[in-house]
């Protein structure tokens, strides 16, 4: 059994069986972390953000909220990329918050493994947005997004996951980006 059916297999279990959980993380971890790695790897050099911090607060949030809808592989992954998303934003808020009560002085803090400068948590907060605009005009384009771009799913695993065609998924990404593109140069912030 290769790893997409043994993940799909146990996330069918989980639905019964609470204790499945505990054996879908040693399956699914090495994908997570080079999935939190590669979002790292765009930030800017001297970034101190730490992956496996990402994912093991991500993947507590997952399984905190009942996912019995969870359907196979790729879904998994686009819901673990979301709340990899929403971990980042989160604490990008924080350093937020705490630049304004620090008069405005720029700095790198540490917490929790997770460092963001003033600058790049504005820009992690500019995407997130610029998504959840995205997401309140086509749902469909904005999990494509979140599922190529943060799960680094590939295009086939999109469709076959909403029942589109690679073509379909591709045109999506292409219209996601330019709609994505003019939202953060509306904030001055550069796609790249």
């Amino acid at each position: 059994m290769n790893e997409t059916n043994d993940v799909t297999a146990l996330l069918s279990q989980m639905r019964n069986d609470k204790q499945a959980a505990a054996h879908l993380l040693p399956v699914v971890y090495g994908e997570l972390r080079r999935v939190a790695a590669g979002m790292m790897r765009n930030e800017r050099p001297g970034h101190t953000l730490q992956p496996t911090a990402v994912v093991h607060e991500a993947y507590m949030r997952l399984l905190a909220g009942a996912h019995p809808t969870l359907q196979n592989r790729a879904h998994f992954f686009a819901l673990a990329a979301r709340a990899m998303r929403q971990v980042l934003v989160d604490h990008a808020r924080r350093k937020l918050a705490e630049k304004r009560r620090d008069d405005m002085r720029i700095q790198v803090e540490f917490e929790e493994n997770i460092a963001l400068t003033a600058q790049q948590s504005e820009e992690l907060l500019a995407v997130h947005e610029a998504i959840a605009q995205l997401e309140r005009l086509d749902a469909r384009q904005a999990q494509i997004v979140e599922m190529h771009y943060f799960a680094g799913n590939a295009v086939e695993e999109i469709a076959a996951a909403h029942e589109i065609s690679a073509r379909t998924v591709k045109r999506e990404l292409q219209s996601a980006r330019l709609f994505l593109k003019q939202q953060l140069d509306r904030k001055g912030v550069a796609l790249a």
